[in-house]
């Protein structure tokens, strides 16, 4: 009884006490010739806790990098240059430079996807016109931690914006896996001087200063960036995928000037077939929207101008997704997994398609129906503008 009862008594053999730590929440990969370059950002406890009006002397993280052939020896070298061991467990960001992701990325990806201390809840970034480096090196200000805030900011611009996407590791991995299915991931970019973002002076200004702004989403084709979705393009892509919960446009009025529309509620249905051996999608988008600004002369008051202002609005919004669709089919990158709703269709028909599904995917029929119902007109009905008359 004694021998089984120490079986079960080990206590934390595998403990890891904080102090003997370097909590990495933000990890950037770069290509350096031949080699890779890692990049870590490492949280400074002192300095994230202070309680001082002005922090204390240093920044609230410190920048580790360390190049090798691969990005687990990297890893493993930046103990040469760090106090403590590198902790991943709580990263929050992987960004990857925009260089090393047109060259390809699936050797590097190996090396993460198989780490043991990688959770899969961080979001992979693309870091656009720039390394992944110089944009870990960038202090924000409201939060202290750029990590933190790239991943708050990521988290909340998908959620009432719409052009950029949180990625996790695992829905990327599966992306990258899948024949049929091509990548994209959020790109970020450097706005502002970026010798002045890297100094603590950058999150004492009231305005002005070097900041980190979501930028388009990167299409991959394989595991190569080969182009960059913009903003509409992004959104096209967002409500193709079903991923938009809430955002803002705007419409020309019949007459000029603008209105604002918010997109309180939408749903996507991607459905394919195969007819006469060729493959067709077709993609339905529903959008509830509230009107949110009038800067035009419109009567809001009267059903046929809502009639009007909705067919406007499903004529913009299959512009947008039409847009979207026609730069992946350019690229030949099926980023929305349009192969899959084939394969669903008829798996038969699939098996001679996937071979050469890129070409087939470049030539695709698709088609796409939009509906949208304008539901509320805000706390007011006419806009000044009307009421003037």
């Amino acid at each position: 009884m004694l021998v089984l009862g120490c079986t079960i008594l080990t206590g934390c053999w595998d403990r890891r006490e904080l102090n003997d730590l370097a909590i990495a929440v933000g990890i950037g990969m770069d290509r350096d010739g031949s080699q890779v370059q890692v990049t870590a950002q490492i949280v400074n406890p002192a300095e994230v806790a202070s309680k001082k009006g002005g922090g204390g002397y240093s920044t609230p993280v410190t920048i580790l990098s360390a190049t090798e052939k691969t990005f687990f020896e990297a890893l493993r070298k930046l103990t040469t240059v760090a106090p403590r061991r590198v902790f991943a467990s709580h990263l929050r960001v992987l960004i990857i430079g925009e260089d090393l992701a047109r060259q390809g990325i699936e050797k590097v990806m190996d090396g993460i996807s198989r780490n043991h201390e990688f959770r899969s809840d961080f979001f992979l970034i693309v870091a656009k016109g720039a390394r992944a480096d110089e944009v870990l090196e960038i202090l924000t200000p409201i939060e202290k931690i750029p990590a933190n805030k790239m991943f708050n900011t990521l988290e909340m611009s998908e959620r009432v914006w719409a052009p950029t996407v949180k990625m996790p590791l695992d829905r990327f991995i599966s992306d990258l896996s899948d024949p049929s299915k091509d990548a994209v991931l959020t790109g970020i970019r450097i706005e502002g001087d970026q010798e002045a973002g890297r100094t603590k002076g950058n999150v004492g200004k009231t305005g002005d200063y070097t900041k980190l702004q979501y930028s388009g989403l990167a299409l991959f084709k394989g595991d190569k960036l080969i182009d960059w979705l913009n903003d509409e393009e992004s959104k096209g892509y967002n409500y193709i995928m079903d991923n938009v919960k809430n955002t803002v446009g705007h419409l020309t009025c019949p007459k000029g000037d603008e209105l604002t529309v918010e997109v309180v509620r939408a749903s996507s249905k991607v459905t394919g077939k195969v007819a006469g051996g060729k493959p067709k999608i077709e993609v339905h988008i529903f959008a509830e929207e509230n009107v949110g600004e009038v800067q035009c002369e419109v009567d809001l008051t009267k059903t046929e101008t809502i009639e009007q202002l909705e067919a406007l609005a499903e004529q913009k919004l299959k512009k947008i997704i039409t847009a979207s669709i026609r730069k992946a089919q350019k690229h030949k990158a099926d980023i929305f997994g349009f192969g899959e709703a084939i394969e669903d269709a008829d798996p038969k028909a699939w098996l001679d398609m996937k071979r050469d599904w890129g070409s087939r995917f470049a030539e695709l029929d698709v088609s796409v129906r939009t509906d949208v119902e304008i539901r509320r007109l805000g706390t007011t009905n006419n806009s000044l503008l009307e009421k003037r008359k």
